[in-house]
């Protein structure tokens, strides 16, 4: 079974967003990863200076073939030194695992989708 790891920032720590509401929406997407027999987890990153090693441990949890970096960490321009971090802990971490980018949780399951090979069983 393959396995994706979704890094992102813990919605319910971050200023501005509905933490409940990213949640839901993130349950909706491992639903989804079920669904597809594929194996999903999910680290929520404190935003702190402890983000660095939760991701750490994270990665070194296991093997992945996929790792998916959330927005949350890739686009707001304050958080760009912590994505090149983040980039680099997956290269040094997990070298074996596919990197993917989602535009929003919604499309976390795509964004894994793209990075995983092919196999007969897949819609």
């Amino acid at each position: 079974m393959s396995s994706v790891l979704i890094l992102g920032f813990d919605p319910h720590v971050v200023p501005g967003t509905d933490g409940e509401a990213l949640g839901a929406e993130l349950d909706a997407e491992l639903a989804r990863f079920a669904d597809h027999s594929l194996d999903a987890s999910v680290a929520l990153l404190p935003a702190d200076a402890s983000a660095v090693s939760a991701a750490v441990a994270a990665l070194t949890e296991r093997d992945w073939d996929v790792v998916v970096i959330g927005g949350g960490i890739r686009k707001p321009e304050a958080a760009l030194l912590f994505f090149e971090q983040v980039v680099n802990l997956v290269r040094e971490h997990a070298p074996g695992a596919a990197l993917a980018f989602n535009s929003g949780i919604g499309d976390t399951f795509e964004a894994a989708r793209r990075r995983l090979p092919a196999s007969p069983a897949s819609p």
